[in-house]
């Protein structure tokens, strides 16, 4: 699998391994069978409700528009589940891979219509040949979808511990310093501790400088603790604090 490195909002690249092909195409058949399984019940309903039978009797246009709602889950598919469930379709939620932004922010309805959109070139029109090709060559495992979407698909299955998620270990009298850090999102928190372990990792002082310095630009908190790593600890503590307490 392929490195895809994001660069977020905070312009701070953050690392996600790329969906592989193999992933891609069973998520893809789990959703077709999905899909070929609500089509059976649909016209087993159909049939058993003597419906299928007043359709012989009806006008093409009537009878086409009863199929033309029959469809709509069919051709919405893909788009109705992804945003809904934030990128993933049923498929994807079960092979644990989703659609993201490669520039950082959150994949909108326009993103996922334009992905869904170019199904018909990727998949639909070429037997999925040419959205294969596209994931194998391209360096971010795109299809001509995502390209056009500025979107890829990553992997989630990654081994998940305290270090890795915006959960800190916090005692119960535990007293906050800063009120301020309300005003960051769970997003901005996770992109804060993902970079400031990396730093630590590598000992990159200046990334934790400027994690510093973005947090008191974005919140208006002034480091009272004369340390950045401390200060960025102490954020992180008082961020799970509230949160937890709200």
């Amino acid at each position: 699998m392929s490195e895809l490195s994001i660069n977020t909002t905070q312009n701070v690249n953050i690392n996600f391994t790329a969906a592989s092909i193999g992933q891609r195409i069973l998520a893809f058949g789990t959703d077709l069978l999905i899909i070929i399984a609500y089509f059976i019940v649909a016209m087993t309903l159909l049939y058993y409700s003597g419906l299928g039978d007043a359709m012989d009797k009806m006008d093409g246009w009537s009878a086409g528009a009863i199929m033309v709602l029959i469809t709509i889950p069919i051709t919405f598919y893909s788009i109705f589940w992804e945003s809904l469930f934030d990128g993933q379709t049923l498929g994807k939620r079960l092979l644990k891979i989703k659609v993201v932004k490669i520039d950082g922010y959150q994949a909108s309805f326009g993103d996922y219509f334009v992905r869904w959109l170019f199904r018909l070139v990727d998949i639909v029109f070429t037997s999925g040949t040419v959205g294969f090709i596209s994931i194998v060559v391209t360096d971010k495992s795109q299809r001509l979808g995502d390209i056009a979407a500025g979107t890829a698909i990553i992997s989630l299955k990654n081994d998940i511990s305290i270090n890795s998620t915006i959960l800190e270990d916090i005692n119960d009298d535990y007293v906050p310093v800063y009120p301020l850090v309300i005003k960051l999102s769970d997003n901005d928190v996770r992109i804060i501790k993902d970079n400031f372990e990396r730093a630590k990792k590598h000992q990159d002082y200046e990334i934790t400088r400027k994690l510093k310095d973005k947090i008191e630009t974005v919140t208006g908190i002034k480091n009272q603790s004369g340390n950045d790593a401390d200060f960025i600890k102490t954020v992180l503590k008082d961020y799970n604090y509230y949160t937890q307490n709200m």
